[in-house]
């Protein structure tokens, strides 16, 4: 641990300053948290890996943890409840490492408390940076190498820098006295028109409050709250019938089927889930989507499009997430709505959009995840309208549908959503 006092060049880091007051900083994000229930308010936990870690750094205020990218993170503290960040690609980067040495100095000089949080490789790029971070009193950053762990806060009224071959982890409580609204990092704000086709119900969406349940309950219950696409996932029965189910492990627990999986599809038609629920094999979701004729279904686990959309009761009404690009080409050739997955998507060599064009792809699944790396992607896509759903909404603690709504909207044109109260301009699209 090194403890250094701030004596930086004044008239350096004012020059700085003054020369980077136009920089826009993108990828930020703002959260205004309390959460009494999961311990001390403000207790701050840390954990920066290098890359010889191989797993993710993070930091977690309250409870709410957030994963961070390769380089270095700063995170601005309002309150001991409230902050912000942005991270930098220090490493790939040397406007990235300039911008975020830049910000640094900016925070010294307004006597702001944050924190540097380093992951993966961050000091590739740093290297026309070292005179003035060590002027700034970051003399661990400005010898830092390649790979290593790095983690400093300010919280005391001295730096606190710790650096490791391999990873940190530290616990601090933020300081009660901290009130500073200046905002460092704008949130970004995406334009979008009201539209209730950006919310696709996942595995049929709640039904009285239960998520996953792929029962034609959730479809009914998430149709009368206005959705229009639903999502369900398609597996196979012992004998070859094609029903909706998550996949056979959370239906055996959903039921409390003791049997051998997966079930025969009688089997699989004697059992509700959670004894009230009905389940839904092919003719059931042909008969639903018959009764719903303004309804578009949206398939998951499926990969031979051409063999479903037949079996389906109007293809026209039919969105296939796929999982190769052969699939994908095969769905296109077909004159099929093919949503290409992430992982084929963002394994195709070239450029991906000559692609999604050649073949009529409109849709994909991307994992909400992938925003914050693949921003200037997103851009493109949206751009050239390309409509990208994402999903792991509400696998990170504090990232729900309305974290979703406020902040990737616009970018990303609509997600998979648990649940969603529309608004009566959704509904007004929707009815056009």
């Amino acid at each position: 641990m090194i403890i250094a006092s701030i004596k930086p060049s004044i008239r350096l880091v004012t020059l700085i300053a003054l020369f980077f007051t136009t920089i826009t900083c993108l990828n930020a994000n703002s959260y205004n948290i309390v959460n009494e229930e999961n311990g001390t308010k403000g207790l701050l936990v840390l954990q920066s890996n290098s890359f010889n870690a191989k797993k993710k750094s993070n930091f977690s205020l309250n409870g709410l943890k957030e994963q961070i990218d390769r380089g270095l993170t700063i995170v601005h503290f309002h309150s001991n409840e409230k902050f912000e960040y942005r991270t930098y690609d220090t490493h790939g980067s040397t406007e990235e490492a300039m911008a975020m040495t830049i910000m640094v100095t900016e925070l010294f000089i307004n006597k702001a408390k944050f924190i540097i949080l380093g992951h993966d490789s961050a000091a590739k790029s740093l290297s026309d940076n070292t005179t003035t971070l060590r002027k700034l009193g970051l003399s661990s950053l400005s010898t830092i190498k390649s790979r290593q762990a790095y983690i400093m806060h300010n919280f005391t009224g001295e730096i606190v820098e710790l650096l490791d071959d391999t990873s940190i982890d530290l616990i601090v409580e933020v300081p009660k006295t901290i009130k500073d609204e200046k905002i460092y990092f704008p949130k970004e704000v995406y334009n979008f028109e009201p539209n209730t086709n950006r919310y696709i119900a996942h595995a049929g969406g709640e039904v009285n409050g239960i998520k996953s349940t792929n029962t034609k309950d959730a479809l009914d219950e998430s149709y009368a709250k206005g959705f229009r696409l639903f999502e369900l996932d398609i597996i196979s029965t012992s004998d070859g019938k094609l029903v909706a189910a998550h996949d056979w492990g959370m239906w055996s627990r959903f039921t409390d089927y003791k049997g051998e999986l997966p079930p025969s599809h009688e089997e699989f038609k004697k059992h509700k889930i959670y004894g009230d629920y009905t389940t839904l094999d092919l003719n059931g979701i042909n008969d639903w989507f018959k009764a719903h004729p303004d309804a578009t279904l949206v398939t998951d686990k499926l990969n031979d499009p051409i063999a479903f959309a037949e079996s389906f009761v109007d293809k026209d009404r039919l969105i296939m997430e796929l999982f190769s690009i052969m699939a994908a080409e095969e769905a296109a050739s077909y004159g099929l709505n093919a949503m290409i997955s992430q992982i084929p998507f963002m394994g195709i060599k070239g450029d991906k959009l000559d692609f999604l064009k050649i073949n009529n792809i409109k849709y994909i699944a991307l994992s909400r995840r992938m925003i914050k790396r693949e921003k200037k992607l997103l851009v493109k896509l949206r751009d050239a309208g390309i409509k990208v759903y994402v999903y792991h909404v509400n696998f990170d603690a504090g990232k729900d549908e309305k974290y979703v709504y406020e902040n990737e909207i616009g970018l990303v044109y609509g997600m998979y959503a648990d649940k969603w109260a529309f608004d009566s301009e959704e509904k007004k699209e929707a009815s056009k």
